[in-house]
C-alpha cells in the first residue's frame, strides 16, 4: 500500500501560539494553565519574611516548592538568606539566575551526582546533608578530584523516620569525621520533621514541633560537650514555621509552600498568628455540561495532582471537584450553581510542589491582567 507523503508546501505552520500574552485579561489565557496572583504572592512573602526577622531567624525558602528562579529571586530580594533545593540538578537554573547561597537539603550518593555537586560548589556557596560516614568520605573524595569545597549539615531524625542519624552519639561521630575530611566544613545540623507540617490543628502541630525541638537540643548539647560548634540548625517548613521560628532552636527555616498556600496547607488551622492567601491557581475551562449535576474541565493529572486532595474551585459556590482523571476533572454541581459551558475557572491545587513540576511556565496576573510569564526552568530536574 502506498502511503501519501506531505510535501513541504502542504505542511502547515506547526508553531503553537502562546498560552498567554502580556496585558490580556486572565480569562483570555488558554487552558489548562498554572496561574499566580502576584499581589497575594507578594503579601505571603512579606508575611513570612517579617516573622523571621522579628525573631532573628534566617529564612531559607525551599525552591522544590516551585522550581521557578524568579520566585526565589524575589524572596532573596526581600531578605531571605538563600534557598534550598532537594536535588543537585534542580539547583543549576537557580545558580544561572544569580542565586549563590544554595543548600541541598538531602543526601547525595553516586559518583555522577557527586561530580555534579562539586561543579555546583565551585560556583556558589553550597551546603549538603550527610547521615552516613561512607557518604561523607565519598563526598570528600569527589570534592578533592574537582578542587572544590562545601559545608556539611549532619541530618538528624527528629520524627520523620526517613533520613538522618538517630542518636546524638552518631551525630557527634559523623560531625567529627566531617571535620577531618578534606573539602568539608561541618556547619551544623538539619532537623526536619515533614510529618509535623500537615497536622490539622495548631495544638497538634505545636506538640509535634516541641518534641522535635527537645530532641534537637539533645544533639546540640552532645556536640557542645564534644567541643564541636554548631552554628547552623536548619529545618522547619510552612506548617510549623510560626512555632519553629520562635523556638530558639532553629537558626534558619526552610518553608516553601507559604508563598502559594495550596489547598492542603490552606485547610490547616492557622489561628490568628499568621495569615497567608491563596496565590496559586490552575486555570481550566468547562468543556462539558452534558448533565445538570456535573461539569467537566479540560484539566487532569497531566496538569495537577490529587495525592494531597482534590483541587478546590475558587470564587464559585456549589461546585466541588470529585475526581481528577488523566485529561479531565469532574465537578459535582449543586442545583442553582452558576456554571456554564466554556466558563474558565480558577482552582487551588491540592499540592503545589508536584503541580509546578508539570508546567513549563507560570502565568503571573496582577489587577486581572497578565503581568508576566515566568519560566519554571528547574522542572523535571530530579537528579
Amino acid at each position: 500500500m502506498k502511503v501519501a507523503q506531505a510535501t513541504d508546501a502542504a505542511m502547515p505552520d506547526m508553531g503553537l501560539p502562546p498560552r498567554a500574552r502580556i496585558g490580556e485579561r486572565w480569562d483570555q489565557v488558554d487552558t489548562p494553565s498554572l496561574m499566580l496572583d502576584l499581589d497575594a504572592f507578594e503579601d505571603n512573602l512579606r508575611t513570612m519574611q517579617a516573622l523571621a526577622e522579628r525573631h532573628g531567624v534566617a529564612l531559607r525558602p525551599h525552591a522544590k516548592a516551585h522550581r521557578c528562579p524568579e520566585v526565589s529571586l524575589r524572596q532573596v530580594a526581600l531578605g531571605a538568606q538563600g534557598i534550598c533545593c532537594q536535588k543537585v540538578s534542580e539547583a543549576f537554573p537557580f545558580l544561572q539566575a544569580g542565586l549563590r547561597d544554595i543548600h541541598i537539603s538531602n543526601e547525595v550518593i553516586g559518583e555522577d551526582k557527586l561530580a555534579l555537586l562539586a561543579t555546583l560548589a565551585r560556583s556558589a556557596q553550597v551546603s549538603v546533608c550527610v547521615d552516613h560516614p561512607e557518604a561523607a568520605r565519598a563526598l570528600s573524595a569527589a570534592l578533592q578530584r574537582h578542587n572544590a569545597s562545601l559545608r556539611v549539615l549532619v541530618e538528624i531524625d527528629v520524627g520523620q523516620k526517613r533520613c538522618g542519624v538517630t542518636t546524638p552519639q552518631a551525630a557527634v561521630g559523623l560531625a567529627s569525621l566531617v571535620q577531618s575530611l578534606p573539602g568539608l566544613t561541618f556547619a551544623g545540623l538539619q532537623a526536619y520533621h515533614g510529618g509535623a507540617q500537615h497536622k490539622r490543628g495548631m495544638a497538634q502541630r505545636r506538640g509535634a514541633c516541641e518534641k522535635a525541638w527537645k530532641l534537637t537540643r539533645q544533639y546540640i548539647d552532645a556536640l557542645a560537650a564534644a567541643g564541636i560548634s554548631c552554628p547552623v540548625v536548619s529545618g522547619g517548613g510552612t506548617g510549623s514555621a510560626a512555632f519553629d521560628i520562635a523556638s530558639g532552636v532553629f537558626t534558619e527555616v526552610q518553608a516553601g509552600s507559604y508563598a502559594f498556600m495550596d489547598a492542603d496547607y490552606g485547610s490547616l488551622d492557622w489561628g490568628d498568628d499568621l495569615a497567608f492567601r491563596h496565590s496559586l491557581f490552575m486555570l481550566a475551562t468547562v468543556m462539558s455540561r452534558a448533565v445538570p449535576e456535573r461539569a467537566i474541565l479540560d484539566m487532569g493529572l497531566k496538569s495537577t495532582t490529587a495525592e494531597s486532595g482534590m483541587p478546590i474551585p475558587h470564587g464559585i459556590e456549589g461546585v466541588h471537584c470529585v475526581a481528577v482523571n488523566d485529561e479531565h476533572s469532574i465537578l459535582a454541581v449543586e442545583p442553582g450553581a452558576r456554571i456554564e459551558l466554556g466558563d474558565k475557572l480558577r482552582l487551588v491545587p491540592g499540592h503545589c510542589d508536584p503541580t509546578f513540576n508539570l508546567h513549563d511556565e507560570l502565568v503571573v496576573v496582577q489587577a486581572g491582567r497578565v503581568h508576566a510569564i515566568w519560566p519554571i526552568s528547574a522542572r523535571g530536574l530530579s537528579r
